[in-house]
């Protein structure tokens, strides 16, 4: 029997479905229909609109919770990490469905499949799980044999709902038979007669239970048949054996691939260790950690197959195969942040040591005495931010310095492109501020940080040649100013808009320039950060609140009681900053993580290019590539008004909020907190790209002059066309760009903000801990769990710090956000893993 569930308050309560008819009209219905698209794309909450069916239980009397009535059906979970493994396993269930008792087969909303099949009579709902996993040699979640257990359900298409046998509708056992089974294999179970491995009763979400004991075949127990009911065929013997003995052949998976765009895995895992490990493999001592560091990063290149892993990675240093496995199972199970950079600096590592691209679908070309890329071959790059994807001038610039530097160079010219659309105020999440950015890009020496400098001075050449004028005023008066020294007539201050600034100077002379630049953005870069750490030694935290505020575009007050001395009062300070400097000099310039400072920062990295053999044909700018930029470094200027970019908006909306989940799930509040500020630099940073395709469009259309006069007679026209510029390939961007900048925030401050947060002299809160593992308190516990093993776990994950309070907030977090319910004083049930289940 099938059951519907629907709740009264917090109540819990389940209703039979009759017939076939009944059942497809609930999940056909418009508003489960709606739910399973939405959450298709993601949308969290649209899951728990879905329909909620139960398979488990007998007779219901109305209310679930207690329930002690065992059905005779069972339902059972298979998880699948891509399309292709989806259809494989697709095809061995209905291949298998004799064999297992299938009855019902059920695309989940996630991809993967539910089952629901008959259960054995004198057997548990666990012993039956164990039976089919082993059939079909798939892994199971040995937390889903409960028999209250809910399944949130799809539609009733024939890709939804493949397979549904009318048996379900009937009722093969009556109440009184329900219960008097319950009671039965609840007393097997009490007696340890449940006849599964040892690894079957703990709590795994990836258990193999035909890889414990030696177990290769399903264990039988009573009635080694499953009734004939309904319109399901009789089998016999001839149609049973083949199967079971076919069964370890079907059920193999097929090769995965032993390349990646031509690289062999090993190769790149050889690699990996080269460039991350200074080339040592695993050892006994590190291979436990080393060996999830390695899933964790492949797996964004292995489809998230466990089998795919499994195959790639392998068991160093007598690595006993299960505990590598585990190490796997573990990785996969742990959030995602983005494609990791250790990964990403392997894979440049390869470009650059080769010369030419080690990928099948690559070739080098030569051009006009340059080395070039087609738009294949930087997408293979990085599909997001590949030179050729990107807008005049952006792709210009990292075209510059090569594609190992793109992320770094994007990150150093972004805060240039704000400074130049200085008239340009985005919406945020409702507030209109400038493209204010300050941005740092760390690297050891050497590591090709001085390729970024021309990039940026092709950007600002425009302002700094207007500079210079200016720079000559100021000489003739200090000429005059010389010459009139002992003169009662003194020649008159000239007040000059200077708008690019050099950091080595007091905190006195800059506030002052700030001061003059007539509303627009000002700009600083220095390819030595260790400039601003010496210079402004004793006064960094000037120099830090200047910079906090120009991030927010704030007003900014100086004032002194001489009459010489510098008087300021600026309504907005408008300041975009760009440093180059090693990660120690970063340290020297952020000192303090409990301020604000680093939050407000895009801090990139350069690959680490130790060992790697110098390139026969280095990147450099060429005039070609610097004229491109000047073009629309020309045009920037020429926009200005105030812009709502409602995809934009919306994108960094569903960012935060997965961010939001992913954090609270494990109490990761320093990666919580980065988000905010993180998708707001990023929005601004996705604008700039923005501004320069609507630039680059208008080139294209009407040549340099056209552009600049259609967009001085049209001053709204930029306005129409950038929201015609929210492309796809710019959006997804966003995505990358946000995910780098956590990482690489995380990467260089996560221990020093914690630290810091800890201390004593911070009066925040005393009680944080040091949240830097990757295994997350939610997904460890049950379905249902208690008080004390919520404790438990957060002790083993976070330190013996943790305190009760600290356990009760956060099982109030996950109550406030639907993550959990409380269905007794000090017990709750998961609500957010049903969920994610379909």
């Amino acid at each position: 029997m099938i059951y519907r569930i629907y709740y009264e308050g917090k109540r819990k309560f389940a209703l039979p479905i009759k017939n076939r008819e009944e059942l497809m009209a609930l999940r056909n219905s418009q508003q489960n229909l709606e739910n399973l698209s939405k959450a298709r794309r993601g949308d969290e909450k649209a899951k728990a609109g879905l329909l909620q069916l139960a398979y488990n239980i007998g007779h219901a009397d109305g209310l679930i919770a207690g329930c002690k009535s065992i059905g005779s059906f069972f339902f059972h979970d298979v998880d699948c990490y891509d399309s292709e493994h989806s259809e494989r396993i697709k095809n061995l269930i209905l291949e298998k469905k004799d064999e297992i008792g299938l009855r019902m087969l059920e695309r989940s909303a996630s991809g993967g499949w539910h089952l629901v099949c008959e259960r054995r009579p004198g057997t548990t709902i666990l012993e039956n799980q164990v039976r089919v996993a082993t059939v079909l040699k798939v892994e199971m979640d040995t937390g889903a044999k409960d028999l209250q257990r809910v399944v949130f359900s799809t539609g009733g298409s024939e890709d939804d709902l493949p397979y549904l046998d009318d048996c379900l509708f009937t009722e093969p056992m009556s109440a009184e038979e329900c219960e008097a089974e319950y009671k039965r294999l609840s007393e097997r179970q009490q007696r340890g007669e449940e006849d599964v491995p040892a690894g079957a009763k703990k709590a795994n979400k990836h258990y193999r239970p035909w890889e414990e004991d030696g177990a290769t075949e399903p264990r039988h127990q009573g009635n080694t048949e499953p009734r004939n009911q309904g319109n399901t065929e009789p089998r016999n013997q001839e149609t049973t054996e083949p199967a079971k003995q076919d069964s370890r052949e079907s059920a193999t998976p097929a090769p995965f691939p032993t390349h990646y765009h031509g690289i062999p895995f090993a190769d790149i895992i050889a690699k990996y260790w080269e460039v991350n490990n200074r080339g040592f493999e695993p050892t006994r001592g590190d291979r436990d950690t080393l060996t999830y560091q390695l899933a964790c990063d492949l797996r964004h290149i292995c489809g998230r197959s466990f089998e795919w892993l499994d195959q790639v990675i392998p068991c160093y240093d007598g690595f006993p195969v299960e505990e590598k496995r585990a190490k796997i199972r573990s990785a996969l199970s742990s959030e995602f942040n983005g494609f990791p950079i250790r990964l990403r600096n392997t894979l440049s590592a390869f470009e650059m040591e080769k010369g030419q691209w080690k990928m099948e679908n690559v070739k080098w070309k030569m051009d006009n005495g340059e080395w070039e890329m087609d738009d294949e071959q930087l997408s293979a790059i990085s599909p997001q931010l590949s030179g050729k994807r990107m807008p005049q001038g952006v792709r210009d610039s990292i075209e510059a310095v090569g594609p190992a530097l793109a992320m770094p160079v994007l990150t150093a010219i972004c805060p240039a492109i704000g400074m130049l659309a200085t008239g340009v105020r985005l919406d945020v999440h409702g507030q209109k501020k400038g493209l204010n950015l300050i941005s740092y890009i760390a690297g050891d020496f050497a590591s090709g940080k001085g390729q970024i400098d021309p990039v940026i001075d092709a950007w600002t050449g425009e302002v700094r040649a207007q500079d210079m004028m200016y720079q000559m005023q100021e000489d003739e008066w200090r000429r005059k100013k010389r010459a009139a020294k002992n003169k009662k007539e003194q020649p008159e201050e000239p007040k000059l808009p200077v708008r690019c600034l050099p950091l080595n100077n007091t905190v006195a002379n800059l506030a002052e320039r700030l001061s003059n630049t007539e509303g627009k953005h000002a700009f600083s870069f220095t390819p030595e950060a260790d400039t601003v750490a010496q210079k402004w030694k004793s006064a960094m935290s000037d120099f830090s609140v200047m910079l906090r505020q120009s991030y927010d575009g704030s007003k900014y007050e100086r004032e002194a009681r001489s009459a010489d001395a510098v008087n300021v009062h600026i309504e907005k300070l408008l300041w975009n900053v760009t440093l180059c400097g090693t990660p120690d000099a970063l340290y020297r310039v952020v000192s303090n993580y409990t301020d604000g400072f680093q939050s407000r920062i895009a801090v990139a990295r350069t690959p680490d290019n130790t060992f790697l053999p110098l390139e026969d044909k280095p990147h450099v700018l060429t005039d070609r590539q610097q004229d491109h930029i000047r073009q629309v470094a020309h045009l920037l200027p020429l926009m200005q008004g105030d812009v709502v970019l409602p995809k934009l908006e919306a994108k960094g909306r569903e960012w935060v909020e997965r961010i939001r989940l992913e954090t609270m799930k494990n109490d990761d509040r320093t990666r919580a907190r980065q988000r905010f500020r993180i998708c707001v630099t990023a929005q601004r940073m996705t604008c700039c790209l923005m501004l320069c395709k609507v630039a680059e469009q208008l080139i294209q259309k009407h040549g340099m002059s056209g552009a600049e006069k259609l967009l001085k007679q049209r001053p709204d026209l930029w306005q129409t066309m950038l929201q015609k510029a929210q492309t796809p390939q710019l959006l997804e961007a966003y995505d990358v760009i946000a995910d780098y900048l956590m990482e690489t925030a995380l990467y260089f401050f996560r221990d020093r903000i914690e630290a810091a947060f800890q201390s004593r002299d911070y009066r925040g809160n005393n009680d944080r801990q040091r949240m830097g593992k990757n295994d997350s308190i939610f997904e460890r516990l049950d379905v249902e769990f208690s008080f004390e093993e919520a404790l438990q776990h957060s002790v083993a994950v976070k330190g013996a710090g943790v305190s009760r309070n600290n356990a009760r907030q956060m099982l109030k977090n996950w109550r406030k956000q639907g993550l959990i319910v409380q269905t007794e004083a000090g017990r709750y049930r998961k609500v957010e893993r049903l969920e994610s289940r379909v």
